[in-house]
């Protein structure tokens, strides 16, 4: 390991160094995560068990997109779902005298 002087290096390089070391610890951390980590899902493997059934979570499962219903009147390749917000074009539309159902996809 090198020796530093410390007292020698100027008030940047210090927080510098300061800053690299903190790095280098939470590098270090993840690293040991994610080994123990491969380790138990490995010993869970060789006793025929998933990591996320020996400890009680549930495997997420992804949720296929949602298929448009509304259509930009004027560029059909701008697509909305109906779920969650409103996208701009929508509202604009609506203001501007559309109605969703003329929006609509058949």
């Amino acid at each position: 390991m090198a020796d530093y002087d410390l007292e020698a290096l100027s008030l940047s390089e210090l927080k510098k160094m300061q800053k690299d070391v903190a790095k280098a610890i939470s590098t270090y951390e993840d690293r040991q995560k994610a080994e123990a980590r491969a380790k138990v899902e490995d010993l869970a493997r060789d006793l025929g068990y998933s990591l996320a059934e020996l400890v009680g979570t549930d495997v997420k499962t992804s949720r296929a997109p949602a298929a448009a219903k509304y259509r930009h009147p004027e560029n059909p390749s701008h697509t909305w779902s109906g779920r969650g917000r409103k996208p701009q074009w929508f509202v604009e539309a609506l203001s501007g005298g559309e109605t969703a159902e003329d929006m609509a996809i058949d």
